[in-house]
């Protein structure tokens, strides 16, 4: 016999009963089918919220009109697909049960109480109707259809909701029954079974599924197939994790530890029937017959090395805990015992080497009658101080790794916790059964699907992802989008996910959980209406579940760079070529790396100094290998690099700069790079990597201007005022030229002192050939002496600097592949 097992999902309305039908259909042969039925979607939970309200007294009338439409109504669509005799049958169940159920709430009400044998007769009418109407239809397809009565034929022990299979006992009630009718299909209610008294039980909530691997286990069955609404199992839950990959073929023991761990394809109870008794089970789709499905038998594939992570949620972490536990025999025991006692179900347990304590997880439903449980069994202990009070932590769950493949590798464990590490998650507790099999951390309930989602992304699907907020989209932020837009089919190739959820300007902030379009983002930023601050990017983050967010500072305003710390603290990597934060006061940038290394974030700022040039990175490798800076020359300035190349050609100050300006080498003002301060910045940050620690007000500053030439006027005002100053550039470039020099624009790191200004630099210096925008530095340090380290590239425009920014986020990467 083929077993084969539906679902509520697989029995939503007539059309889904007879899609089911055709798939019985399609596997009649050789073997009869054994076909178990759970109750139509919907319809137990609307028998649990009947009970309940005529337990609390409520008026329970309008929902149990509503159950009597609903059954009528799947009566009244199956007309169409068979006959009126067949149907006739589900009718008068369907009056029956109406009778016996508006019997029992008026019961229960005027009681004020609902014994669990009451309680479960109700629960199991749904399964009854399933199989009544799916026995109609298949028997309007002309099949030989038998039904069968599951009460009777199913044995179980223990209590009326939540009892036991007794497979032995069952064996001998399905071989009678067998013995005297034979079918084609055979029909039966999952969920319902009777124990030695012959009374109704309940084989707990869901327990169709293991319904199904009873009967197939009582009849020795060739396979039990478990029909649902997913294609199988899969190796995360796929509502959470979106790229949650189908798992073709698992052992009993890895379904086993991914259903006891919240895998909600599978009931934890079913596997154990089939694994004694070695029926291979198929989990399919009945919206998708075709698919193959997950097959689980005696065999490991051993094709990857974790299976799945699953997680159990809505648990209390309950630590009992003091001196009265060291070295007494029995302490665990007593524990575990009141527990048993009172039926509430121990998630995971943990102990400390020292005996010290007991920690263990259970229901967050159950965790004042394990409380009260625990106060009195231990009544004695506490009141003399030789127990601690009970810790609880509450809304925890408990995330797992579940693989064979685990136990003939080593690292995994250390792989999983980083991976928590990365979500930013706390672990409070770690289990890990003998067998290597499975790896369990309890975690807060609100980190649970973040470390779900880092956990599938560095085991499986091996595709990292950069969650990017942009603050300034000008010239750069601007091209840095284009780049974006421009690299998704690079990216994709390096298995990177690169998404734009956020981008803010000094009026609004856009915001979009699948993704800004940055094809059209302009259009939307004019539509945008939210307002820019930590605490929207961080509530957005948390919402969406987000693990590697990244804020790209790509303004030039000092009080974004003031909220750097706060974005580390927040769980953000930095990027910015926003030179304030760096060249603020001392305290904030020794505060920004000690942030950045206790919440074990990136603050990246290549492009503070050299655009596209690796200057911080080079610097930061030469003091990382014990080298140790003597003296430094440099020009830092894409900007003054391309006026000082031009005035060397000839062209006059004021049409070089206009020049610079209509080319975005400049910023808006021009006076914000000839006044020299974005150079003096730039080499501050330098001084202060190469262990200098000085502020602003230390850096020798000498402009290119005249001090106070053109103060206080508009941008237009001061371009035209510029040709004043033409004159005294003419000058000044044919005087060093006159001695065989060029004029440029240098910054300068000798004997601890900054400095920076107007130089006129011999033919044969490494620098004075350096225009067009370039950007050189020379780097004279104990390892590079008397010839220097020598940096040379083009520093000036949007594009260059925005690659280097693009560059920085990609290095977020990096961080997550050292975990």
């Amino acid at each position: 016999m083929r077993v084969l097992k539906f679902g509520g999902s697989s029995l939503a309305t007539v059309v889904r009963f007879a899609e089911v039908a055709d798939i019985v259909a399609s596997q009649i042969g050789t073997e009869p089918v054994g076909l178990v039925l759970s109750a139509p979607q919907g319809v137990t939970n609307t028998l649990v919220e009947l009970t309940d309200l005529a337990f609390l007294g409520s008026d329970y009338l309008p929902l149990l009109q509503q159950w009597r439409q609903r059954l009528a109504q799947l009566i009244e669509d199956a007309t169409l697909r068979t006959s009126a005799d067949q149907l006739h049958a589900v009718r008068e169940l369907a009056a029956a049960q109406d009778e016996r159920l508006t019997e029992k709430l008026q019961g229960i009400r005027l009681l004020g109480y609902c014994p669990d044998h009451i309680k479960a007769q109700i629960l199991g009418m749904g399964e009854q109707f399933s199989v009544a109407l799916m026995t109609a239809l298949l028997k309007g397809k002309q099949l030989k259809t038998v039904l069968l009565d599951s009460v009777a034929l199913v044995k179980s022990q223990g209590d009326y909701l939540n009892a036991v299979a007794d497979i032995a006992a069952s064996e001998q009630s399905f071989a009678a029954a067998l013995s005297k009718q034979q079918a084609q299909v055979y029909v039966m209610a999952g969920f319902v079974s009777s124990n030695v008294q012959g009374e109704l039980c309940l084989l707990g909530r869901n327990g169709s599924d293991y319904s199904a691997a009873i009967v197939a286990a009582a009849v020795k069955a060739s396979v039990c197939e478990i029909w649902t609404d997913v294609d199988g199992v899969y190796s995360a839950d796929p509502r959470q994790v979106k790229n949650a990959k189908l798992i073709s073929h698992l052992s009993y023991d890895e379904a086993m530890e991914l259903s006891y761990f919240g895998a909600k394809v599978l009931h934890p109870k079913t596997i154990g029937p089939l694994a004694r008794f070695q029926i291979p089970c198929y989990i399919k789709n009945t919206l998708n017959p075709s698919a193959p499905g997950s097959c689980i038998d005696q065999h490991s594939s051993g094709d990857s090395l974790v299976k799945g992570i699953s997680s159990l949620e809505h648990l209390a972490l309950i630590t009992v805990s003091g001196p009265g536990l060291k070295g007494v025999v029995g302490m665990a025991s007593r524990v575990f015992a009141a527990m048993a006692r009172e039926q509430v179900s121990v998630s995971l347990i943990t102990q400390s080497s020292s005996e010290f304590s007991i920690s263990f997880c259970v229901a967050q439903s159950d965790l004042k009658v394990a409380q009260q449980a625990l106060a009195a069994e231990f009544e004695l202990e506490l009141a003399n101080k030789l127990l601690r009070p009970l810790h609880i932590q509450s809304d925890m769950a408990i995330v797992s790794l579940v693989g064979d493949g685990m136990r003939q590798h080593r690292g995994v464990a250390a792989k999983f916790f980083a991976s928590l590490a990365q979500a930013r998650v706390n672990v409070v507790a770690i289990a890990q059964d003998s067998s290597e099999r499975s790896i369990s951390a309890v975690v807060e309930q609100k980190a649970c699907q973040d470390a779900v989602k880092v956990c599938h992304e560095n085991f499986f699907s091996h595709i990292p992802s950069i969650d990017v907020f942009l603050v300034g989209c000008g010239v750069v932020g601007g091209e840095l989008l284009a780049q974006f837009q421009r690299q998704q089919a690079f990216l994709q190739q390096r298995n990177v996910r690169l998404t734009v959820y956020g981008i803010a300007n000094s009026k609004a902030l856009l915001l979009d959980p699948k993704g800004i379009d940055l094809a059209h983002w302009q259009a939307q930023m004019q539509d945008a209406k939210a307002q820019f601050s930590v605490a929207q990017l961080s509530q957005f983050v948390t919402e969406q579940h987000l693990t590697n967010p990244v804020l790209i500072d790509c303004s030039s305003a000092e009080p974004v760079a003031g909220l750097y710390v706060d974005f580390l603290k927040a769980g953000f990597h930095v990027v910015t070529p926003n030179k304030k934060a760096n060249t603020a006061s001392l305290d904030y940038y020794r505060q920004l790396r000690q942030v950045a290394q206790q919440h074990r974030r990136r603050f990246l700022y290549e492009t503070t100094v050299g655009a596209g040039l690796p200057v911080i990175d080079t610097l930061q490798g030469l003091f990382n290998a014990g080298d140790e800076l003597l003296a430094f020359e440099g020009i830092l300035s894409g900007s003054l690099s391309y006026i000082f190349g031009l005035l060397e050609q000839g062209v006059s100050l004021s049409q070089v700069t206009q020049k610079a300006r209509d080319l975005g080498f400049t910023e808006p003002d021009p006076r914000d790079d000839l006044s020299g301060m974005d150079v003096a910045r730039k080499l501050l940050i330098m001084a202060r990597e190469s262990g200098l620690m000085l502020d602003l007000a230390d850096v020798e500053v000498e402009g290119v201007l005249p001090a106070g030439f053109a103060a206080g006027t508009a941008v237009p005002d001061f371009m035209a005022q510029l040709p004043q100053l033409d004159a005294l550039f003419a000058d000044k470039v044919a005087a060093a030229k006159a001695n065989g020099q060029v004029l440029r624009y240098i910054a300068e790191i000798r004997d601890g002192r900054c400095k920076v200004a107007i130089k006129a630099l011999d033919l044969d210096h490494p620098l004075a050939k350096v225009k067009d925008g370039e950007n050189a530095l020379a780097i004279h340090t104990r390892y590079y002496q008397p010839i220097p380290f020598v940096l040379r590239g083009y520093g000036a425009g949007a594009a260059v600097t925005a690659a280097g920014v693009f560059s920085d986020v990609m290095r977020t990467l990096s961080w997550q592949q050292e975990m």
